[in-house]
């Protein structure tokens, strides 16, 4: 097992991109958010509101129909494209460019979700962040490793990792067999857990942020926006996954003098954001005027 790397406040600094002044929405990215079923449009919610708290400067959906007006109200900055079923995707088509695209919060996994993702990893060129039910539906379907970008990020829990590996041994064995996984097929994984751990396959990266504060329903979901936010803002698919761990804990960690452990929900996560940015954006100041 390769020595774990500590992620420190350093790093982050060296990786963040404060925005430019002069930039325009248009110049931060267009990110893509895919999923969501009958009463799962939460998780869709959830995740492109992330998208757009963490710095992307335009954000779509695809969503099946009966999530339209749940989205459109609930966050009217988002784009909403419908598939052409109501309750569930069939046909991930759509004629968006967008620098990322996440798949996979609130999917499901019918029949026809799993032949339209399929179909829609066979076309895709655009990085990706796979979460949720596209990592079980590919832990069904291994062969369709092979139609994965290069870099592409997965971000399993403990019981997906399983799944996607077949390794029930302990901790340790487990990150060698994401290792292996990730250096095979060229991607990233992060394994969320307290702690959570980033590889590529070559390296293994501990994450230093969060609390049991995010042990709670549909902050998976938030990760995955903030991850494709910063993937459509050209980070690396490694810094996006790197930085975007990083932030995500570190919103936990800003809101538990306010919020408490119970208290803290997925939502406060994207609440926090812009603190947990200002405290990156401090910290970097501090190193640039110590120079």
């Amino acid at each position: 097992m390769k020595k774990v790397i500590t992620i420190s406040i350093k790093d982050i600094v060296k990786i963040y991109k404060p925005v430019v002044p002069s930039t325009h929405k248009g110049q931060q990215g267009h990110a893509l958010i895919v999923g969501g079923s009958y009463g799962k449009i939460g998780a869709i919610a959830l995740s492109s509101k992330a998208c757009l708290k963490a710095g992307a400067g335009l954000v779509s959906v695809f969503i099946p129909k009966c999530g339209y007006t749940i989205l459109q109200t609930i966050n009217p900055e988002v784009m909403a494209v419908t598939d052409v079923k109501n309750d569930y995707l069939s046909e991930i088509q759509f004629d968006l460019l967008p620098q990322a695209i996440g798949i996979g919060p609130g999917m499901g996994q019918e029949r026809s979700t799993k032949k339209g993702f399929y179909k829609f990893l066979k076309a895709n060129k655009a990085p990706l962040v796979l979460d949720a039910d596209a990592l079980n539906i590919l832990s069904q379907h291994k062969e369709w490793f092979s139609l994965l970008q290069p870099g592409s990020i997965l971000t399993p829990h403990p019981k997906e990792l399983e799944r996607l590996t077949g390794n029930t041994g302990t901790e340790d064995e487990k990150r060698e067999a994401a290792m292996e996984m990730a250096l095979k097929h060229k991607i990233i994984i992060v394994l969320k857990g307290a702690p959570t751990y980033i590889t590529d396959g070559e390296d293994i990266y501990k994450n230093t942020t969060g609390n049991a504060a995010l042990a709670t329903a549909g902050s998976g979901d938030v990760l995955t926006g903030i991850i494709t936010s910063l993937l459509a803002q050209s980070y690396s698919p490694l810094q996006a996954a790197i930085l975007g761990v990083y932030i995500h804990g570190l919103t936990a960690d800003i809101a538990l003098p306010e919020t408490g452990h119970q208290a803290f929900i997925a939502s406060d996560i994207i609440t926090y954001l812009g603190k947990a940015y200002l405290a990156i954006e401090q910290q970097k100041d501090q190193v640039s005027n110590s120079m």
